[in-house]
């Protein structure tokens, strides 16, 4: 979709924020907030709200405390892209989360890893060899 079909689009989408409805709550925020260390803009005693980007943000729900339920993990991915893959596998590796290794995936790199509700989470970047040619 080129930028003239989004400026198409009605929804003129302002903020993007994902919702993962958890069991183990307690566990998924600390992960996100402390291990991630990914700013909180909003929290209360059942719904975290942190931020990814300026306009993009993450939120963690207590499954327990909403009117909808976990999937347990299964059926989502969320997927980030980095400015340096390899130093993010090396400050999670540094941090004692367990990455997987490096690979070639759709003219990117990729790597991931899980957090304590199950959901995978994907980071990759561009291969450097793109990243010089177009330059």
């Amino acid at each position: 979709m080129g930028s003239e079909e989004m400026e198409d689009s009605f929804f003129k989408f302002q903020q993007t924020n994902i919702i993962l409805y958890c069991r183990n709550w307690s566990d998924s925020v600390y992960f996100y907030r402390n291990r991630l260390r990914l700013p909180v803009s909003f929290e209360n005693d059942w719904f975290v709200e942190l931020q990814l980007t300026d306009h993009s943000y993450l939120s963690i729900a207590n499954a327990a405390r909403a009117s909808i339920q976990d999937v347990g993990g299964q059926g989502l991915t969320l997927t980030w892209k980095v400015a340096d893959l390899q130093q993010a596998k090396q400050r999670l590796e540094e941090l004692g989360i367990e990455t997987t290794p490096i690979k070639q995936k759709w003219n990117a790199q990729v790597m991931f890893i899980t957090d304590p509700e199950g959901h995978r989470i994907e980071l990759w970047a561009n291969n450097p060899e793109q990243v010089e040619s177009s330059a």
